[in-house]
């Protein structure tokens, strides 16, 4: 209860700034928020109410972990203006669960899934991982056609990264877990089974069924407004990005002192947000729109970036058709070759 208490205390100290402000989107997350007692998350939603104007709000979404997940919590968030839930499921594979260290078993997620519809969500994600330790092209096989047969709303596919100062990095260090072909091939293999089903890519890592894309993250890859409440969180305003306290000793000790817990800022050049423009929105299949560039930057296209488009569409990495480029599919499958020539 204490952090949700510094949660609205900060919160508090935001209202003031943001109350003219038309909230359309509310994803609480970064965690296991569903892990909250039904107390706690009451007084969250509490606050986030009466601190925040949500007339406009169509998409509010909160993540869960299903082994945290009861009746009694699904009926809160409902009651709240909930009306979307990204379930962390991973894989449907119990061993696989076991070595990323997850609580819930496939068993427990599908009993968590099936009570969400029965209460009456019908906008749901599952989070699917490729690459895991043990995980084979068949055993990931399966999970992709369970997951289909569930019918989510919204799927995001990603592969797992070995981070250095992580147990698995100690582990495997420089040699994945998943060798590279077989990573490849569950890549493939996503796009393919998930396209047959009827899921639009929209980007990157991320598939839905029409209509229902996440509003909440397409706004990071649109480059809107956006703000973090609560440890590490990151935030975007106007030309200004920043993050909160990561310590919680910290964060506590500038929300008790009456100041907003922010631990580093950057004030984003024109060049800097120009370039974020760029890669940030080449991660939507649909792409940028130069029309759009020369309306928020009232610099020429052509003149800023038109070798370098020119140069990667003779790679084959990206396409454009009228004032729109995107990536080809074989820049989607080497996307960081193309971001950094904006960078």
């Amino acid at each position: 209860m204490e952090y949700v208490r510094l949660l609205a205390e900060e919160m508090a100290l935001w209202k003031k700034t943001v109350s003219a402000c038309k909230v359309d989107t509310i994803f609480i997350g970064g965690g296991t928020p569903s892990v909250l007692e039904p107390a706690e998350m009451d007084v969250l939603f509490r606050v986030i109410h009466d601190t925040f104007s949500l007339e406009r709000v169509t998409e509010f979404t909160m993540e869960c972990n299903p082994g945290t997940v009861t009746g009694e919590k699904l009926h809160l968030m409902r009651e709240a203006g909930v009306n979307r839930i990204s379930f962390g499921m991973q894989s449907t594979i119990n061993r696989e669960l076991d070595l990323l260290g997850r609580i819930h078993t496939y068993e427990e997620f599908v009993k968590s899934y099936e009570l969400s519809r029965r209460i009456g969500f019908e906008n749901i994600n599952i989070d699917l991982m490729s690459s895991i330790p043990e995980q084979t092209s068949e055993s990931y096989e399966k999970s992709l056609q369970r997951v289909v047969q569930l019918a989510p709303e919204h799927i995001s596919s990603y592969s797992l990264i070995v981070e250095e100062g992580t147990p698995f990095f100690e582990q495997y260090g420089e040699n994945p877990p998943v060798d590279e072909d077989t990573d490849r091939n569950m890549y493939e293999r996503t796009k393919e089974v998930l396209s047959a089903a009827g899921y639009d890519r929209y980007e990157i890592s991320n598939y839905a069924q029409k209509g229902k894309e996440c509003r909440h993250n397409l706004k990071y890859w649109r480059r809107e407004d956006y703000l973090g409440v609560g440890l590490g969180a990151a935030s975007c305003m106007g030309h200004r990005r920043f993050c909160n306290e990561s310590s919680l000793k910290n964060y506590k000790d500038r929300i008790h002192n009456g100041q907003i817990p922010t631990a580093e800022s950057e004030e984003l050049t024109k060049e800097d947000e120009m370039a974020e423009f760029m890669y940030l929105g080449l991660r939507c299949m649909k792409g940028i729109s130069t029309e759009s560039f020369e309306q928020i930057f009232q610099e020429d296209f052509d003149a800023r970036y038109g070798d370098t488009v020119k140069e990667l569409v003779s790679q084959g990495l990206l396409e454009k058709h009228d004032d729109w480029i995107r990536l080809t599919l074989q820049g989607i499958n080497l996307s960081n070759r193309v971001f950094v020539k904006f960078i």
